[in-house]
C-alpha cells in the first residue's frame, strides 16, 4: 500500500482533516454551523477554480460518461456536501471526543459498504483486527464519558449519519469508475457542495444578516476552505484512486491524534498519558489493517542510533 506517493497523500490527508476539528471548534462559536460548512467550500471552490485554470484543459474537466457524473454526484453531494453538513451541526451537541469517537466508525462501516457494492473487497481477519484496535485507540484518545456517548441528544445519530454517508460516498465513486481524475472530480464536487450547504442553511433558517465574524473566526474560515476544504480534499481522493475506499478511510483513524494534538498546541487542552497510549494503540490497528509489513531490523534503526549499532555489531 504505502508506496511514497500514497504515504504523501495519506499523510497530507490525515493532517489537514485533523486540522479542521480545532478550526472548527474555533469557527462554530461564532458563525452557524451550515453557512460556516457553506461558506467554507465557497472558498474551496475558488482556490480549485484557480487551480484549474492553470493546470487542467478543458477536455480534462469535461464529464464524459454517467460514471464521470456518478463520481462527481458521489464526491460532491455524499463525501463533501452532506458529510460536512451532518459533522458540523451534530458537533454541536456533543464534546469534540464523542465526535471523533463516532466518525472515527468511517473505517469500520467502509469495508461493509465496499463489500456490499464492490465485487473485490474482502477482509482479511488481520484487517478486522486492526480496525477494532484503530477505534480502540480514538477511543483512548478522545476519552470520553459513557454519558457524553449516551447522552449526546441529536448529536450522537448525526455523527454517525455523517460516517455513514462518508463511507458509501467513498465507495460510490469507486464503484462509479469514472474517467475523469480525482482532482477533475474534486474540482466540480466542492462547488457543488457549496450550493447544497447554502440550500440546507437557507432551508434550516439559519440567520446570518448580523453576523459578526472576529478575526479568530475569519482564521478558521480560511483554514477549513482553503486546507481542509481544497488541498485535503485533492489529497484524499487521489488516495482512494491509489489504494481503494477501505484502506484511504484508514486515515481518519489518525485525525484524532492530530486533533487532540492541535488542541493541545493551539487551545491549551489537556492531552492525557492514556491519550499518549491512544497513539500507539491506533498505529498497530493502522499496520495490521493496512496490510503493511514491519521489518524488525529497519524500525531498529529508526530506533537505535546508525553509530551506535555500528559500534556494536551483534546488537
Amino acid at each position: 500500500m504505502f508506496a511514497r506517493r500514497t504515504a504523501v497523500l495519506f499523510s497530507v490527508s490525515a493532517l489537514l482533516f485533523g486540522g479542521t476539528f480545532v478550526a472548527a471548534k474555533t469557527g462554530l462559536a461564532h458563525i452557524p454551523p451550515l453557512f460556516f460548512v457553506a461558506v467554507r467550500f465557497d472558498i474551496g471552490a475558488v482556490v480549485l477554480a484557480a487551480f484549474a485554470v492553470t493546470h487542467l484543459s478543458r477536455a480534462e474537466l469535461r464529464p464524459r460518461t454517467m460514471g464521470d457524473v456518478a463520481g462527481i454526484l458521489a464526491t460532491g453531494v455524499l463525501v463533501i456536501g452532506l458529510t460536512n453538513a451532518l459533522l458540523f451541526v451534530g458537533q454541536q451537541y456533543v464534546t469534540s471526543g464523542v465526535a471523533a469517537v463516532i466518525f472515527s466508525l468511517n473505517p469500520i462501516l467502509t469495508p461493509v459498504f465496499a463489500g456490499l457494492l464492490l465485487a473485490d473487497s474482502r477482509l482479511s481477519g488481520r484487517a478486522v483486527v486492526g480496525m477494532g484496535l484503530g477505534l480502540l485507540g480514538v477511543v483512548l484518545v478522545a476519552d470520553p464519558s459513557p454519558s457524553a456517548l449516551l447522552g449526546g441528544g441529536l448529536g450522537v445519530p448525526l455523527l454517525f449519519a455523517a460516517a455513514v454517508t462518508s463511507a458509501f460516498g467513498a465507495v460510490a465513486i469507486r464503484r462509479a469508475d469514472a474517467t475523469l481524475s480525482s482532482t477533475a472530480r474534486t474540482v466540480w464536487g466542492v462547488p457543488l457542495a457549496a450550493v447544497l450547504s447554502h440550500a440546507l442553511s437557507v432551508g434550516a433558517g439559519e440567520s446570518v444578516a448580523s453576523l459578526s465574524v472576529p478575526p479568530v473566526a475569519l482564521g478558521a474560515l480560511l483554514y477549513v476552505g482553503v486546507f481542509s476544504g481544497a488541498v485535503a480534499y485533492l489529497a484524499y481522493f487521489a488516495l482512494i484512486d491509489e489504494t481503494d475506499a477501505t484502506r484511504a478511510n484508514l486515515l481518519f483513524y489518525f485525525v484524532p491524534i492530530v486533533s487532540a494534538v492541535g488542541g493541545w498546541a493551539l487551545l491549551g487542552e489537556t492531552l492525557s498519558m492514556l491519550s499518549v497510549g491512544g497513539f500507539g494503540v491506533i498505529v498497530v490497528g493502522f499496520v495490521l489493517a493496512s496490510g503493511l509489513s514491519v521489518d524488525p531490523s529497519r524500525v531498529r534503526q529508526w530506533v537505535v542510533p546508525a553509530r551506535f549499532l555500528e559500534d556494536n555489531p551483534t546488537r
